[in-house]
């Protein structure tokens, strides 16, 4: 378990209430956060910058500040994950300070929330670092074999582990993420050539039987101004096996910082 305590001016994601079916995500919460899969749209998503003195319990119940037109899914038909920055990642690396207040924070939460619902990685695509961007960071042979051979497998077996821990009747509530601890990794860093901001230890909040749980993203990195998942289970793992980072009841701990 992480014994820090919860990181200053944490983002937290919220998301709007929503029935859901087996097959389809859609954001749920009623006044808590994100939900899993239905044909129907959310009616809202807000999103919550707290202030540094806000202690973890606050966090958890902190009114939406700021409210904004969610992302639609198409009313029937399969599991669809939605667009977070198409062709971004063939586009050139910017200093831009990623968001949790954006359109693209909140699709890439709900296409993550999808994979984990569906047990379907590749719904979570769009919110993984692209393959394009990875290419222009790693000053590595082949990042491309290293982003299908390690990063991409290992996110599909995380997403397997995580689907397994979540029951059929869960709803995505929120989604935490210490924004107090995103650094600016420099280029040099890492085996990098670009620079890129990096988060870890942000909280996946969800409900299930009437009770609050949560899991990790191990890590979040930066592109063009987008957060984006590389790490979700582990960033390193001794034996090649799916890992749900640090499942806990109740909302956890964000964080530790550090990492790149």
């Amino acid at each position: 378990m992480r014994e820090s305590l919860l990181r200053h001016d944490a983002g937290v994601a919220t998301f709007a209430a929503g029935h859901r079916t087996p097959l389809a995500a859609v954001v749920i919460a009623a006044a808590l956060l994100t939900g899993c899969g239905a044909s129907s749209p959310a009616s809202s998503v807000q999103v919550t910058e707290t202030p540094s003195t806000v202690p973890a319990s606050s966090v958890a119940s902190a009114p939406a500040s700021r409210s904004s037109s969610p992302p639609t899914r198409p009313p029937a038909g399969p599991p669809t994950a939605l667009p977070v920055a198409p062709g971004a990642g063939a586009l050139p690396q910017t200093s831009a300070r990623p968001s949790t207040d954006s359109p693209a924070f909140r699709a890439a939460m709900q296409d993550l929330w999808l994979a984990v619902t569906t047990g379907q990685p590749s719904l979570a695509l769009p919110a993984y670092f692209p393959l394009a961007a990875y290419q222009q960071v790693k000053a590595i042979d082949d990042p491309a074999a290293d982003w299908h051979g390690r990063l991409w497998y290992d996110f599909t077996l995380d997403v397997g582990a995580a689907h397994r821990l979540v029951g059929a009747d869960a709803r995505l509530v929120r989604v935490i993420v210490p924004t107090s601890d995103a650094a600016w990794i420099n280029p040099g860093v890492c085996a990098n050539r670009l620079g890129y901001w990096h988060v870890p230890g942000a909280r996946v909040v969800y409900r299930e039987h009437g009770h609050e749980r949560s899991f990790g993203i191990a890590s979040l990195i930066s592109w063009r101004g987008v957060w984006y998942v590389v790490h979700f289970g582990a960033v390193l793992r001794s034996v090649v096996t799916g890992i749900v980072d640090q499942p806990a009841a109740g909302p956890g701990v964000p964080g530790p910082a550090g990492g790149c």
